[in-house]
């Protein structure tokens, strides 16, 4: 699950990726706005949920996928958008364009 936060003085948003996954002990984040180097997110208890806060520039679409368990690959069911990559899979899309 992904959900924005967009400041009016700064040209950057607050992204919050979301994932729940039955069994994932590790989870991480491995995204092109950081070359592709994976991002441990922290376990929520409460939420079940593991969550990572990112900042990202305005007016861009960034790819990326979630890394379980350092062995299997997943995508946000709720991106905004998925690719194709070149490994016969897609990529999500993050979306950082302000909405009108």
């Amino acid at each position: 699950m992904l959900t924005k936060r967009f400041f009016k003085t700064k040209n950057e948003a607050e992204v919050t990726f979301e994932i729940t996954h039955p069994e994932a002990i590790k989870v991480e984040l491995v995204a092109e706005f950081n070359d592709w180097q994976p991002l441990t997110m922290k376990f929520n208890k409460k939420d079940k949920r593991f969550k990572l806060k990112h900042r990202l520039p305005t007016g861009q679409e960034y790819h990326f996928r979630y890394l379980i368990n350092g062995e299997h690959w997943d995508n946000d069911d709720q991106a905004d958008g998925y690719v194709p990559n070149g490994f016969g899979t897609q990529n999500s899309v993050v979306d950082t364009h302000k909405l009108a």
